[in-house]
């Protein structure tokens, strides 16, 4: 791959993003919510790049839109008034919606994986933790600024290279995410655990 520059990636990704209707529909539509702090990210974003740089349908293989806020208000309650606002407006969308308050995950967390992890300190700070360098990755647009964060870059979604960020996760979980995705993308470049 050709090398580019921070911001040439992150306009290519806007402009990638824009083509896929679906997703930039969403990004559109849920400022109306009033949402202060929120990002789109993970899997939806990470595999319409894919897709794009495959030449496949950009919604080829999405399940779901990962839709991330923070809210220091920790009820379940509030999570479930928020995921059903999210849905309601969305109702027509092909996708699953799913919403997390990233302030509650180390509530649930050891429930669902087996071990504890300490709270996020900010919504940033849990994509910090996200299973590899390429899907820990989120977008949003303001009005008609776009905000994308990506700690480790963008070049590793570019270069359809799949690499563990062991921040938080465990190899079985890592290894279980390239399982899924090896079928679907035949050029991704596996960066063993």
């Amino acid at each position: 791959m050709t090398h580019f520059s921070s911001d040439h990636l992150e306009q290519y990704l806007i402009r990638i993003i824009e083509q896929n209707k679906l997703v930039y529909d969403f990004l559109n539509q849920v400022q109306k919510l009033k949402i202060n702090h929120y990002y789109i990210g993970a899997g939806c974003i990470t595999q319409t790049v894919w897709n794009h740089l495959c030449g496949m349908p950009l919604s080829y293989g999405i399940k779901d839109i990962d839709f991330v806020y923070f809210d220091d208000d920790l009820s379940e309650q509030r999570e479930e008034e928020t995921k059903s606002e999210v849905e309601r407006l969305f109702s027509e969308l092909p996708f699953k919606i799913d919403v997390k308050n990233q302030a509650r995950v180390h509530l649930w967390y050891k429930d669902r994986f087996g071990y504890e992890i300490k709270p996020y300190r900010s919504l940033e700070d849990a994509i910090n933790t996200w299973p590899t360098t390429a899907t820990a990755l989120g977008a949003r647009i303001s009005g008609s600024d776009w905000d994308v964060y990506a700690p480790f870059g963008l070049e590793d979604l570019f270069g359809m290279i799949v690499r563990p960020n062991k921040a938080q996760i465990t190899k079985e979980i890592y290894e279980d995410k390239v399982r899924r995705w090896k079928g679907q993308w035949d050029k991704l470049i596996i960066v063993e655990w």
